[in-house]
């Protein structure tokens, strides 16, 4: 039987999870091999030189041996370890959800490099931007147009009419915008006017430049929703990532109002002291 020549490849640590005591199964995503599972021997005992360079949602360059059933990691040395990413909650969820978003959307043995390129444009913004949410919201529109999903913002999909600014609805279902007689049949839920010019914003500009744009809650809460419903038509499933999105969303909205209440007690209480 003919020796299977060892792998070099660069790749981007999706996630990791446990095998046995010592050793853990890195998912890894290659610009040349698409989706790579490979077993990183050892990486859990306290002296192991290589578990810093199997961290997820860290780039490296791997060797890979062909195992029984997995790859197996015989080197690794770490080229962008991204360590503002590890160092705050919301940018290492906005980037895990990426990271969910690659994994679920691309097979082993298959050549991935416009998507790893994105992936990685994408991460090297979130270490630095003043608003981790808008990365992941360019991000997935960069996946859609990419992986041949991408929504229509230009004409109504039902009936093909023209759009303007206002009174549209947006539908996951059919693909993207409807026009106002469309969306007042009853076609797709309710899409403002400063979330419709945001999506085609975001469609014709950069990360960075998207992550300057000021967003409200509303319209923000409003962009998640139409986004989450179009991955999970794309996705047949939804995003594990999203539950502890939501999650600290809900915590960060009730951390506002409590700062909020706490700040209006203490006028009240100045007021008083004044009087």
């Amino acid at each position: 039987m003919p020796r299977i020549r060892p792998i070099r490849t660069e790749a981007i640590v999706l996630r990791q999870r446990p095998l046995g005591d010592a050793d853990r199964i890195c998912v890894l995503f290659s610009p040349t091999r698409g989706r790579v599972e490979a077993v990183a021997k050892g990486v859990r005992k306290p002296l192991s030189k290589m578990s810093g360079h199997v961290e997820p949602l860290s780039r490296g360059q791997f060797g890979l041996a062909q195992g029984r059933s997995l790859f197996v990691v015989t080197d690794a040395q770490t080229l962008d370890s991204w360590p503002s990413l590890h160092d705050d909650v919301q940018r290492m969820t906005e980037a895990l959800a990426m990271a969910e978003l690659v994994e679920r959307s691309t097979d082993a043995d298959i050549s991935s490099g416009p998507l790893y390129q994105l992936l990685r444009h994408s991460l090297d913004a979130l270490a630095d931007t003043p608003s981790p949410p808008a990365i992941r919201w360019w991000f997935t529109l960069r996946f859609f147009d990419q992986q041949g999903y991408r929504p229509e913002l230009e004409a109504c999909v039902r009936c093909r009419a023209d759009v303007g600014p206002g009174g549209n609805g947006y539908s996951a279902v059919d693909g993207g915008v409807v026009c106002p007689s469309c969306h007042g049949a009853g076609h797709g839920q309710r899409l403002s006017s400063p979330v419709f010019r945001l999506l085609r914003y975001m469609r014709r500009s950069s990360a960075e430049s998207t992550a300057q744009v000021r967003v409200d809650a509303q319209a923000s809460a409003e962009l998640e929703q139409h986004l989450r419903l179009s991955l999970e038509q794309a996705l047949d499933g939804r995003l594990r990532s999203s539950g502890f999105a939501e999650e600290l969303a809900r915590a960060e909205s009730i951390g506002r109002n409590a700062s909020r209440a706490a700040a209006e007690r203490e006028r009240e209480e100045q007021e008083r002291a004044a009087v």
